[in-house]
């Protein structure tokens, strides 16, 4: 089982960028699919989340209305478009399917000026 995300580095407040995670190694289109972050002595955030199908998603309060989660079945990846990007949503970025285990190494994303 593989997890890879990409897509991440330094973009200024009001940037965007979107991320992606390729699996592999498991049946990808039978799993709930998530995002979370976690910054140095913070717990892990759940970010988004979407269903198998791609038809069921939820956000972090702190995302709505900024992140789309999306799903690609015939590519195994899953994407986190980010929007109007904070000094807060900096952190380090992991796709996972928790009711698996199954985890990527993360990302980095760095909002500054």
């Amino acid at each position: 089982v593989q997890l890879v995300e990409s897509g991440g580095g330094l973009v200024q407040p009001g940037g965007s960028l979107r991320l992606s995670c390729i699996a592999s190694g498991f049946s990808f289109s039978t799993f709930v699919m998530t995002w979370y972050r976690q910054t140095p002595g913070k717990k892990r955030e759940l970010v988004a989340s979407i269903g198998g199908a791609g038809r069921v998603t939820d956000y972090a309060d702190s995302v709505k209305g900024r992140f789309t989660i999306s799903r690609d079945n015939a590519k195994n990846t899953v994407y986190l478009q980010m929007n109007s990007l904070k000094p807060e949503d900096t952190a380090v970025y992991y796709c996972g399917a928790p009711t698996r285990g199954y985890w990527g190494k993360g990302t980095q994303v760095t909002v500054s000026s």
